[in-house]
């Protein structure tokens, strides 16, 4: 069930990950400013779904070592 319910989320990251690489190739000022406008609104959608499903919070920034030995634990 919970699985369901990060879905949307799932959906909303890649709908921005898609957009800032539109952003990117954009060809016009006017193009840039109008994707740049679509990228904020979907970055607060996606603060407010992770709020919504009481996501809080950034993963600790570990360097591959540190993952391999937090993993063999």
């Amino acid at each position: 069930m919970y699985e369901k319910t990060l879905s949307h989320l799932h959906a909303l990251e890649l709908h921005l990950s898609n957009e800032r690489v539109r952003l990117a190739q954009a060809s016009s000022a006017q193009e840039r400013e109008i994707r740049s406008v679509w990228v904020t609104q979907l970055e607060r959608e996606i603060e407010g779904e992770k709020q919504f499903l009481g996501i809080t919070g950034t993963l600790p920034a570990l360097s591959d070592d540190e993952i391999l030995r937090e993993l063999e634990g």
